[in-house]
Parts: C-alpha cells; structure tokens; sequence
C-alpha cells in the first residue's frame, strides 16, 4: 500500500484547510485509515481514525474542530480541519492498517498556523 498526503500549507490561526491521503495497492487490505501529526521535538501522536465501517474517532483536542472522511470511488481520505490554532501546527501523516496487522505511512505534509 502506498499512501500520498498533501494539502498542508501555512494558514492563519481560527482558518481551515483541508488534507488529502490517496492510497494506492492493495487497497482491499485495509481496515482503517488515519492521521497522526508531530510537531518539532515531540512524538508522534494520533488525531482521527476512520475503521472500514465508517466509524470515526478523534483526540480530544480536535474533536468539533476536525474531520474525518473518506471518498471510497477515490481511495481516498481526508480530514478538514478548522478554527485551527498555533498548536495545530506540525506535520501531518496519513497511516493505513490492515486486516493482518500491518500498516503503511505517507511521507506527511506540513501544517503551519500562524499570523
């Protein structure tokens, strides 16, 4: 599985933007498909999950600011993202999981809120 992200970029702090993960391979192996972000000198942590049932789970400090889709004709998930703050601010990886516990990463995409 191969995984593309994109859409980062600099945005100012309460604006939205919206992130895109294309996924390609065997696409009929995955059960779920994510987003994790890391900002500069900490770990990678978890910020939206959605299983092959649709069911969606977020960290609490996006939660009714972020979420979570997915286009299936396009293999493709997204997460839109609003009222953003400056401690939204890092990179932006997409993750899949699949069926017999494997998972794939994209290579991430940046996101900087800033006036």
């Amino acid at each position: 599985v191969q995984l593309q992200a994109s859409g980062g970029g600099l945005v100012q702090p309460g604006g939205s933007l919206r992130l895109s993960c294309a996924a390609s391979g065997r696409i009929f192996s995955i059960s779920s498909r994510g987003w994790y972000r890391q900002a500069p000198g900490n770990q990678r942590e978890f910020v939206a999950r959605i299983d092959s049932d649709g069911s969606t789970y977020y960290v609490d400090s996006v939660k009714g600011r972020f979420t979570i889709s997915r286009d299936n004709a396009k293999n493709t998930v997204y997460l839109q993202m609003s009222s953003l703050k400056p401690e939204d601010t890092a990179r932006y990886y997409c993750k899949a999981s699949a069926w017999d516990s494997r998972f794939y990463w994209g290579q991430g995409t940046l996101v900087t809120v800033s006036s």
